[in-house]
């Protein structure tokens, strides 16, 4: 298996629920005046208690015990004024995700059964784990021989893609030899041009991926310069 990657874009939005702090009355640029005068109110009795305290001969600490709870008081009203509140709230979360196409070999080689049961139905067993691995992205099946074709385009009905992988047969395309340059020809014709263009501001990741499956040794000539053109997509 070799994988190439390419350009295709693919952003999801789930409605995420996330746990937050909210306020049914933001005003914090009142609050914190609302702060400040608490503060000048409780310098002021501070002021007056020092004075008393030092009238009675006793010392301000004895007479200033509850100023700190008064300061408190003030804050926690203040905060109560705000109306914070600690609850669960659906937000849209963005992701990228991941075009991965599936290339696989069905010439009459594939019905060898050197690899039990034989070398196409191990293939499906092993495509078939491979796809539930990706259930948020979009999977695509072309298959190849001595030419290639697409079998499914890319969808994220993972049934339908199954159904596909079910009916793969060595009888879909004519008899030939095996070429790798048919399929990578038809996977550029879906990534769209490798010009190299930056993607929008503030687009996701784009990316996409390629899984080929083959018995072949010998995938014919000229695959130089199609490999160079999938290495620059990425």
């Amino acid at each position: 298996m070799a994988p190439f990657r390419g350009s295709a874009d693919l952003s999801l939005t789930f409605p995420f629920p996330a746990r937050m702090l909210t306020w049914a009355y933001p005003d914090f640029a009142s609050a914190a005046l609302g702060l400040a005068l608490v503060l000048l109110l409780v310098a002021l009795q501070w002021q007056r208690t020092a004075r008393l305290g030092r009238r009675l001969g006793q010392g301000v600490g004895r007479l200033g015990w509850k100023l700190p709870l008064r300061l408190a008081a003030g804050a926690l009203l203040l905060l109560a004024w705000l109306g914070p509140a600690l609850g669960v709230q659906q937000q849209a979360v963005r992701t990228s995700g991941l075009d991965l196409w599936l290339l696989v070999d069905v010439s009459h080689s594939m019905d060898a059964a050197d690899v039990a049961p034989t070398r196409l139905l191990r293939t499906q067993a092993a495509l078939t784990e491979l796809a539930a691995a990706f259930p948020a992205d979009r999977l695509g099946l072309i298959v190849f021989g001595p030419e290639a074709s697409v079998q499914c385009p890319l969808t994220y009905d993972q049934p339908a893609l199954q159904l596909f992988l079910n009916t793969l047969s060595t009888r879909l395309l004519p008899p030939g030899p095996t070429t790798l340059r048919a399929p990578l020809d038809l996977l550029l014709t879906r990534l769209g041009p490798a010009d190299g263009a930056p993607a929008p501001t503030g687009a996701p990741p784009r990316a996409t991926a390629a899984v080929v499956i083959s018995d072949g040794e010998d995938f014919g000539e000229n695959l130089e310069p199609v490999l160079r053109t999938l290495s620059r997509t990425g």
